[in-house]
């Protein structure tokens, strides 16, 4: 049996389809059966649970042969790092009780950092205690989501520019979330081997003048980047109902990119996506 938390997300819903496709008994974690319902036509077990609740999660992982793994972030706490450190410390215990054979995280590029991170702060903690616990882990670190551009596709729209906090011309790793889930599918298929780090990008590295060139070609107008100063992190995200503490983690984030602090460390193994930039923003067009 193979267990996927976030299954009604964008990664978690791609690794338990393709689980499925491969014929595989499933088992989706979701806050209600009605989440569940699709799955369950497509005969997974559907199984109601929240990550903080140790005897339900416990119960749904029993004895799994492979359990996909991500922790949807509470962008409202005002004490994010330290809340998220504690839920999954919380999470590997009881994998380790529950007799997971495998665990396939969903990680973050620079991971390996211990700070000047931002948010990814939390999944270096969540790979330090699964390490920790024992338990077979593969550690999928994935590149900047290009979904995260979704959310000014409107402004594009209507007045032509890409809103940036990252210099127009700087190339990073981007990679789709449907790219991700086929990955982290894959490792589950490919069962334990001790720990493993996967360092997950797409096709090809793009810049924030890359993504504008894509969108312009899915709204059929020119669209040019406008570069939006760090400071202006902070006070953007809280007008989004983002907390403080959040908003400063991610001003933290942009400037380690912008600085080269997050990125791979070359030391696990390379994949690259086949999702292009234009591809996974044409549903927000």
């Amino acid at each position: 049996m193979y267990v996927v938390t976030g299954a009604t997300g964008n990664t978690g819903s791609v690794v338990a389809n393709r689980l499925l496709d491969a014929g595989k008994k499933v088992r989706v974690i979701v806050r209600s059966a009605e989440k569940g319902a699709a799955f369950a036509k497509r005969g997974a077990e559907v199984a109601v649970a929240d990550l903080n609740d140790e005897k339900a999660l416990e119960a749904a992982i029993k004895d799994a042969e492979g359990l996909y793994l991500l922790s949807p972030p509470d962008l409202t706490t005002k004490s994010f790092i330290a809340e998220r450190k504690l839920l999954t410390e919380s999470i590997a215990k009881t994998i380790q009780r529950a007799n997971v054979k495998h665990v396939v995280l969903l990680s973050s590029v620079a991971a390996q950092h211990a700070s000047g991170t931002g948010p990814i702060l939390t999944v270096h903690n969540a790979e330090e205690q699964l390490r920790a616990s024992g338990v077979p882990t593969t550690f999928v670190r994935a590149a900047y989501f290009v979904e995260n551009w979704g959310g000014v596709i409107a402004v594009a729209k209507k007045d032509g520019v890409l809103p940036s906090f990252l210099p127009e011309g700087l190339r990073i790793p981007m990679v789709a979330s449907r790219d991700i889930g086929v990955v982290a599918a894959q490792a589950l298929l490919d069962g334990p081997r001790g720990s493993r780090v996967i360092e997950l990008a797409g096709p090809r590295d793009a810049s924030p003048a890359d993504v504008a060139t894509a969108v312009g070609k899915l709204l059929g107008r020119p669209v040019r980047v406008v570069e939006a100063p760090l400071d202006a992190v902070v006070p953007t995200f809280a007008s989004f109902g983002v907390s403080e503490n959040v908003a400063g983690l991610f001003r933290e984030m942009y400037a380690g990119v912008a600085s080269g602090v997050v990125r791979f460390d070359g030391r696990g193994e390379s994949a690259r996506g086949t999702t292009t930039v234009e591809e996974a923003l044409r549903p927000f067009v």
